[in-house]
C-alpha cells in the first residue's frame, strides 16, 4: 500500500514545478530569439546594405503581427487544449528561426520576423493561463515572478550569444543555436499534463468574470491592463533610448552605455521580479488589493527617483537610473497576477490575448517614436517626460484599481477540492 502511494506523492509534488521549468525556459528561448537580432545587427545591415531604419523595422514588424495575433489566439485557448497549441506554436517558431539559414534576402528576413511574431504570440498568449492553473491563487505572484524571470535574462542572453557567435560564426549562427532546444522543449511539454481550468480558482464566473462580453464591464481587468499599458510605454521608451542618453547627453562611450544599461536592466530584473511576486503573495494575505497597491506604490515611488536621475549629472545619476530601472520592474509578477485573477479561467486566454493587443498598441509601439520626435524638436532629456508621465497615470489607475480587486488567495474563499497535490 505505502510502495504505491508514495510515488503517487511524489509525482504529485514534481508535476506543477516539472511543467513550470519546461514552460519558464520555452520563454527564456522566446526572450533569446528576439534580442539575438540587436545582437547582430550591424553585420546584418553590412550584408544585406541595410539603412538604420529597415533595421528597426524588423523589429516593428515583429512586435505589430505579435500584437494582431494574440487576439486571434487567444479564444482558441479558451477553446481547445492550450498544451497542443503552445507546442504547435513553440515548433513553428523554433523551425522558422532555424530556417534562417536560408533567408538571404532582406524581404525573406522580414518576412521570418513577421511569421516568429505570430508564432511566438501563442506562446506569451497562452502559458501564464496554464502556469495559472499549476498552483494556488495565494502563490501566483512569485510563480509568475519566477516565470517572468525569462524576460530580463533571455533578452541578456540574446545580447551575449548573437555578440559573442555572430562575429565569429556569421550572424545566422546564434540563430541555429537558440533554435534547436526550442524543439526539444515542445517534446518534453508533450508528455506534461494539462491542469483543469480554474482548479484552483475561489471565485465563481459571473458575468464580468466568466464571459467575453462582461470582459468589457470589467473594471477589475481594465484597470489592471491600463496601468501595465503605462508601465509598458515608460519602459519600452527607456529600454530604446536610455543608452543613447547616457552617451549623447551625459558623455558615456556607447559602449559603456549599453554595457551599464544592460546590467541594470538584468540584475533588476531578476530581482525586481521575484521581489515584487513575493511581496505581492505576502500582503494579498492581509487584503485583497495587495497586487495592485504593490504594482501603484511602486509606479508613484519610481516617479521622483526617475526625474532625480535624468537631471542629475553627478554620482546619483547611475543609482537613480537603477532604483527607477527596479521600481518599473517590480510590478511585472504582481501585476500579471492580478490580470489573471481579474477574470474567470475560461475566458483567460482571451482577456490576456486583448491585455497583450492593448498593452503594445497604447505603450511600447509609439513610445519611442514619439520619444525619438520630441528629442528632435526639443532635447532627449525632454523626450524622457513622457515616461514620467506614463508612470503617473499608472499609478493613478492603479491606485483606483485597488478597489475592484478580486477577493482571491484566502481559505474562505476556496472551492471544495482545489488541492494543489492534484496532478492534474
Amino acid at each position: 500500500m505505502h510502495v504505491i502511494f508514495l510515488p503517487q506523492v511524489t509525482q504529485r509534488k514534481l508535476y506543477p514545478w516539472t511543467a513550470l521549468v519546461l514552460l519558464t525556459t520555452l520563454n527564456f528561448l522566446n526572450y533569446i530569439d528576439r534580442s539575438v537580432l540587436f545582437a547582430v545587427q550591424p553585420l546584418v545591415r553590412d550584408e544585406f546594405h541595410l539603412s538604420n531604419a529597415q533595421l528597426g523595422y524588423l523589429t516593428s514588424a515583429f512586435l505589430i503581427f505579435y500584437m494582431i495575433a494574440a487576439p486571434f489566439v487567444g479564444p482558441l485557448a479558451d477553446r481547445y487544449s492550450r498544451k497542443l497549441i503552445i507546442i504547435l506554436g513553440a515548433i513553428f517558431w523554433s523551425g522558422l528561426t532555424l530556417l534562417t539559414a536560408v533567408t538571404h534576402t532582406y524581404g525573406e528576413l522580414l518576412l521570418r520576423h513577421t511569421l516568429v511574431g505570430i508564432g511566438e504570440a501563442t506562446f506569451v498568449t497562452i502559458a501564464p493561463t496554464f502556469v495559472a492553473d499549476l498552483f494556488s491563487e495565494e502563490k501566483r505572484g512569485r510563480i509568475l515572478g519566477i516565470f517572468y524571470l525569462a524576460i530580463p535574462v533571455g533578452t541578456a542572453a540574446g545580447y551575449l550569444l548573437g555578440g559573442k557567435l555572430g562575429p565569429v560564426h556569421g550572424w545566422r549562427f546564434p540563430f541555429y543555436v537558440a533554435a534547436v532546444p526550442g524543439f526539444l522543449l515542445a517534446l518534453a511539454l508533450a508528455f506534461v499534463p494539462e491542469p483543469e481550468r480554474g482548479r484552483f480558482d475561489s471565485l465563481k464566473e459571473t458575468r464580468e468574470r466568466g464571459t467575453v462580453w462582461g470582459l468589457a464591464r470589467n473594471p477589475a481587468f481594465w484597470t489592471a491592463t491600463l496601468g501595465m499599458a503605462m508601465m509598458t510605454f515608460a519602459l519600452g521608451g527607456l529600454q530604446v533610448w536610455m543608452p543613447t542618453f547616457l552617451s549623447q547627453s551625459r558623455g558615456h562611450s556607447l559602449e559603456s552605455a549599453n554595457e551599464t544599461f544592460g546590467a541594470i536592466i538584468v540584475v533588476d530584473g531578476i530581482v525586481a521580479s521575484l521581489a515584487g511576486g513575493w511581496l505581492g503573495d505576502r500582503l494579498l494575505r492581509r487584503y485583497r488589493s495587495a497586487y495592485y497597491s504593490v504594482s501603484a506604490v511602486s509606479m508613484a515611488l519610481g516617479v521622483p527617483v526617475m526625474i532625480v536621475a535624468l537631471f542629475s549629472k553627478g554620482p546619483l545619476m547611475l543609482p537613480g537610473i537603477a532604483i527607477a530601472a527596479f521600481l518599473l520592474l517590480l510590478i511585472t509578477a504582481p501585476l500579471n497576477a492580478a490580470l489573471i485573477n481579474s477574470v474567470g479561467a475560461h475566458i483567460r486566454a482571451t482577456a490576456i490575448a486583448v491585455n497583450i493587443f492593448i498593452i503594445h498598441i497604447l505603450g511600447d509601439v509609439p513610445s519611442p517614436t514619439l520619444m525619438g520626435y520630441i528629442a528632435d524638436k526639443r532635447s532627449l532629456q525632454t523626450a524622457f517626460i513622457g515616461p514620467v508621465i506614463a508612470m503617473v497615470l499608472s499609478s493613478a489607475i492603479l491606485f483606483y484599481g485597488m478597489r475592484f480587486a478580486p477577493a482571491v488567495g484566502t481559505d474562505k474563499n476556496r472551492q471544495p477540492g482545489a488541492q494543489e497535490t492534484s496532478a492534474g
